[in-house]
């Protein structure tokens, strides 16, 4: 099974989450952006009905597939600032 992690992380003069190298909208909080991380993880892990997908590769090269709907990847919100205090109590 495929995993995701967001990040909550500052960005842009305020908060955002992170999916790799791609940033969220930014938010005027931590607290907001936090929020706003959880939803979409779990709106990430939800099963959908079964379809017929199409998708481009980082090629350019389009894919077409049949997804059954309840594929979905395991999504794990990490919050920045306790990572970041974490790091620093072990040094």
């Amino acid at each position: 099974m495929t995993k995701v992690v967001y990040k909550v992380v500052q960005h842009d003069g305020g908060w955002a989450y992170r999916l790799g190298d791609v940033y969220s909208e930014t938010f005027p909080t931590h607290s907001d952006a936090l929020q706003a991380a959880r939803i979409v993880a779990a709106e990430q892990q939800v099963g959908g009905e079964p379809e017929e997908i199409s998708w481009q590769d980082e090629k350019g090269v389009w894919h077409a597939e049949y997804s059954d709907g309840g594929d979905r990847p395991e999504a794990e919100v990490v919050d920045g600032d306790d990572e970041e205090q974490s790091e620093k109590r072990q040094a």
